[in-house]
């Protein structure tokens, strides 16, 4: 009986080594990046007391109007990447703004085991404002700010198969999904398959995803109806196209978008081995943040 159940166990044991190992070849592994589904985020800092969750000043008060921006994924943010733009109340309502947009200043570092919070930096659009008009009683204010980060995700695929005779089965298969690593950013890679497209002709299937909540364009271009980015493998015999474009993808209604990357000549006969490819996304982020405030009529 005993022999019995140890034989069982060891059945199990395999079949759950076998299941995890299936699953790394479905999708993302970890160990090249922390990973995660945000970049550049940001929250106001408290206008005043905080009343009930609420910032809360009189209307004879001074008061600061600081944004902090933090850094939540894998793409190091440079001076002048984030764009800050204040928004809500009309700007005569107030007095002492010294600035209605701001960029950051220095670099804002990425997650990392010794920075799990990421960097971040806080831009003073007034150390002493004031509101203007007559206040009675308790006046509510919502006050919102416009970030637009230039950004970056990057993509790793460890072992791509370069294999000209598809009978044989030595090294690596190349119809299948691949392993794929992907940096911390609110767009993310879903999924990536190998298959051919034509005789020699290595072709990889790549399912981009906007799963950030916010607008994304090209570095230079306005925001549009649709949501576009730019993107680049690192290996010239390499082309990736995605709805007939090379390196600039247009995103559907469904945020994501197909990226099939070819190589651009057949392999030479009897090529047998796997490739390590690096692409990188290029992109413009905007989400926006919201804060209330109560300005209460002070006693006269």
């Amino acid at each position: 009986m005993k022999k019995i159940l140890t034989f069982a166990v060891l059945v199990v044991g395999l079949f759950l080594l076998v299941s995890c190992g299936d699953n790394q070849q479905q999708g993302a592994a970890s160990g090249a990046f922390l990973g995660g589904t945000e970049g550049v985020t940001a929250e106001f800092e408290d206008f005043g007391v905080v009343e009930d969750g609420v910032s809360s000043v009189f209307d004879t008060e001074a008061f600061p109007i600081e944004v902090t921006i933090k850094n939540k994924g894998e793409y190091k943010v440079k001076p002048g990447d984030v764009t800050i733009k204040l928004m809500g109340p009309a700007k005569e309502e107030f007095t002492g703004v010294t600035s209605w947009e701001l960029k950051n200043k220095g670099d804002v570092e990425i997650i990392s085991d010794l920075l799990p919070q990421g960097g971040e930096e806080i831009l003073t659009f007034a150390s002493d404002a004031k509101y203007a008009l007559p206040v009675n009683g308790i006046l509510e204010k919502n006050w919102y700010a416009s970030i637009e980060a230039k950004y970056q995700t990057y993509l790793i695929i460890p072992e791509a198969c370069l294999k000209e005779d598809l009978t044989d089965k030595r090294v690596c298969e190349v119809k299948e999904p691949k392993t794929f690593f992907v940096s911390g950013a609110p767009i993310t890679i879903s999924s990536v398959d190998e298959d051919t497209a034509g005789q020699g002709i290595m072709a990889l299937s790549i399912e981009v995803s906007n799963v950030g909540g916010g607008k994304v364009t090209k570095v230079g271009d306005t925001f549009g109806t649709y949501d576009k980015l730019a993107f680049s493998i690192d290996d010239a015999a390499w082309e990736c196209k995605s709805g007939g474009k090379v390196n600039e993808a247009k995103l559907g209604e469904d945020n994501t978008a197909e990226i099939s990357c070819k190589t651009k000549q057949p392999l030479s006969k009897g090529t047998l081995a796997t490739k390590q490819l690096r692409l990188t996304f290029d992109y413009v982020y905007r989400t926006e943040v919201q804060e209330k405030v109560n300005i209460k009529q002070s006693v006269k």
